[in-house]
């Protein structure tokens, strides 16, 4: 059970725990940063976040310039910001991400354990029908690669969901505080959650996010900036973001608090997050490299690069998928093409428009290498347990699961639970052709030599992608 000295909603009387800044100055003649790297740091994005070019950056050893950075490697880096908020972790990576310290954590037990509204609770899920709450916290944690931890935990400081009852009918219809009509209910509340996590933890990783905006307490008519601390992880710059997508500046300082905000709760809830990350960080070796993979159709048919890098899940989030459409089907009609298998592995799950193959084989989706397929249809798909080797038949493209205007299938990779960004230190490679990104998402080309793919969401001729057939293997 939670302590009952940690309440849902947070008091107005906690010690400010950030520092807001309105501007960002550079100091003078200040000594410069001494940072240690963390796992996922690259060289420009560690720039953009200390407000400095990537040559200002000095270290005693050589600094990768497009690849991941060992994480511990000293970086002496020129002071390019004055005001930022505090640069203390709140929650470690490992605990935002479904990595492996939630391998075995049994989602649906620890809600009928706790016995609060969140086990009486059942919503009309699409893909599995009828569910429990925690069975929708379980499939939303899933598919999108959040810890379902974190979502309990924001699910309890906010509604009291988890251990106890909403106590009014704006908590029961707006768990996650996201007052919408339409977004009513646990589903779309934990939709909304995840994207928000999604966003602020990945926009940190990739580059995207510097900073939050608030709404001043004092003056709801104003916005505050709060420059994040440049030392931050990506777990906690997801949990300052999401905070502020609800809160003004007091409340969100309130949240923020590590001794009566939501990271005492957190801890109270589950244990020192601290200590399980010890166990699985750092989520990915400085010289990760992707297994050999192919296009996902057969050889012979054109299809069309539809979408560059974009939401892997949601439309928000790392941009770590990509999407391929048969050349002949622009609008959710049947299509007879055939979606095929990137690499070896074992299908984990199939349903409701979804595979996930696990490259390592060890039937878990927080661990090593995993691929996901979206919008494969029901008829003719592949089914849990199968093992699949490059090129064999997954299913037929389509519109089934998630938003879709036109039959394709929409790819993507994760590592130990966290989405790989397609045009990243890791490139996503298919076939030789080589992912790059363009200035929003969905843009992007891929290239293989001196030739270029352009992404169109369209299918213009300059989209048109194939596999050449072979004609004589042996």
């Amino acid at each position: 059970m939670v302590p009952s000295t940690l309440t849902a909603t947070p008091s107005l009387t906690d010690t400010p725990y950030p520092t807001m800044t309105p501007s960002v100055t550079p100091q003078v003649n200040a000594e410069p940063f001494l940072y240690y790297t963390q796992a996922g740091d690259t060289l420009p994005v560690v720039a953009i976040r200390f407000g400095v070019n990537p040559d200002e950056i000095e270290s005693p050893d050589p600094i990768p310039p497009k690849g991941f950075i060992a994480p511990g490697q000293l970086l002496i880096i020129p002071h390019g910001l004055l005001n930022t908020t505090s640069n203390a972790h709140l929650l470690p990576d490992s605990e935002l991400v479904y990595s492996p310290s939630a391998r075995d954590f049994d989602v649906v037990k620890y809600v009928e354990d706790a016995g609060g509204y969140l086990s009486t609770y059942s919503e009309y899920l699409g893909s599995i029908g009828q569910a429990s709450g925690g069975e929708i916290i379980a499939h939303v944690a899933l598919v999108n690669s959040v810890n379902p931890r974190v979502l309990l935990a924001l699910l309890e400081y906010q509604s009291g969901w988890v251990f106890g009852e909403p106590q009014d009918l704006r908590q029961k219809r707006y768990p996650f505080e996201h007052v919408n009509y339409q977004d009513e209910d646990l589903l779309a509340q934990v939709r909304w959650a995840v994207n928000q996590l999604s966003i602020g933890y990945y926009g940190w990783r990739e580059g995207r996010l510097t900073g939050v905006s608030l709404t001043d307490a004092q003056n709801p008519d104003k916005q505050v900036m709060a420059r994040l601390a440049p030392e931050l992880n990506a777990g906690t710059v997801a949990i300052q973001y999401y905070f502020s997508q609800i809160y003004d500046s007091t409340e969100w300082v309130q949240a923020l608090n590590a001794e009566s905000g939501f990271p005492a709760l957190y801890k109270s809830m589950f244990g020192d997050p601290a200590i399980r990350a010890m166990s699985v960080e750092p989520l990915f070796p400085p010289d990760l490299t992707q297994p050999p993979m192919e296009l996902p159709f057969l050889r012979g048919p054109y299809w069309s690069y539809t979408g560059g890098p974009h939401g892997a899940w949601e439309r928000e989030g790392s941009w770590a998928a990509v999407d391929f459409a048969p050349s002949a089907k622009a609008e959710c009609a049947t299509s007879t093409a055939w979606v095929t298998s990137s690499t070896p592995g074992r299908v984990m799950y199939a349903h409701y428009g979804l595979v996930i193959i696990d490259l390592d084989d060890d039937g878990s989706a927080q661990t090593g290498w995993v691929l996901i397929y979206l919008h494969i249809r029901e008829d003719g798909r592949v089914q849990v347990g199968e093992w699949v080797e490059t090129g064999d038949l997954l299913g037929h493209p389509s519109c089934e699961g998630g938003l879709a205007t036109g039959v394709h299938v929409h790819m993507a990779r994760k590592y130990n639970g966290e989405w790989i960004a397609a045009d990243g230190p890791v490139p996503f490679v298919l076939s030789g052709w080589t992912v790059h990104g363009g200035s929003k998402a969905y843009e992007g080309t891929l290239t293989k030599g001196g030739e270029t793919v352009t992404a169109s969401p369209v299918g213009a001729d300059v989209s048109r992608i194939r596999l050449e057939i072979i004609e004589d293997e042996d």
